[in-house]
């Protein structure tokens, strides 16, 4: 498994708030329309994730925020 080296506090809080929504499944349409942001910005926060945490997809943008401690899940099924 490689190591991850990510700069943590370069994870601003508006994508830290895109990163626990795509956690809890919602896509790009639903993430700007809860955030209140157009769906380019939406989707420009996820691009920034992606490169942010060094991955290729959501399923590891999910994985590694889990593995740093990033993502603030609870048992319910929506955030």
């Amino acid at each position: 498994m490689k190591t991850i080296n990510t700069n943590l506090h370069k994870i601003s809080r508006r994508e830290n708030q895109v990163l626990q929504l795509i956690a809890y499944e919602r896509n790009t349409k639903e993430i700007a329309e809860e955030l209140f942001v157009s769906y380019e910005t939406a989707h420009s926060h996820r691009k920034s994730l992606l490169k942010k945490l060094k991955v290729k997809n959501t399923a590891g943008m999910v994985r590694v925020a889990y593995e740093l401690g990033l993502l603030k899940l609870s048992m319910s099924t929506s955030a």
